[in-house]
């Protein structure tokens, strides 16, 4: 299974194509919030399953997405937020916190524009931001994403990818 992770747009879309065209078709498709609108763009670009919730910034486009969900990927238990009701700029402790407390195994979030994939070893967890695709803060400035990949074993490996 490979499923592609990205945040942070703002509505600025056109990377998210050149993912597309780079990665091909994923088969699930993950989006931490700042999405600006309810993502339709992302609705009609591909046919595979679905996930985003709002960020900060999506309550000014009127949208109607959740500011988190769980959901579950094989054995594993998802915590997706953007994480800004977290303190993500300062750390991961609280939302890891909270990931814990909802049984969760991995936790998506965006809003610091700067990509992360590490699992703290305290909480048994994965913490995974996939930057943003469109107003990078990272010292090389390049738009990042993050594609999982789950083989049969179920195993995750995250890579972080830059354009």
């Amino acid at each position: 299974m490979k499923i592609l992770i990205i945040s942070d747009s703002h509505g600025y879309d056109g990377h998210f194509f050149d993912i597309l065209a780079r990665e091909g078709e994923p088969d699930m498709l993950i989006h931490c919030g700042d999405v600006h609108g309810n993502g339709e763009v992302y609705r009609r670009a591909v046919s595979c399953p679905l996930k985003m919730v709002a960020g900060n910034n999506d309550m000014w486009s009127g949208t109607s997405l959740a500011s988190e969900e769980e959901f579950d990927i094989g054995s594993h238990h998802v915590f997706l937020t953007h994480g800004h009701r977290y303190g993500v700029s300062y750390g991961t402790e609280k939302v890891l916190d909270a990931a814990f407390a909802r049984g969760a195994d991995v936790v998506l979030f965006g809003h610091t524009h700067r990509p992360l994939a590490e699992f703290d070893e305290d909480y048994g967890i994965w913490a995974v931001n996939p930057g943003s695709i469109s107003m990078p803060r990272q010292s090389n400035g390049k738009p990042s994403y993050v594609i999982l990949e789950m083989g049969e074993d179920e195993d995750l490996c995250f890579t972080i990818k830059y354009l």
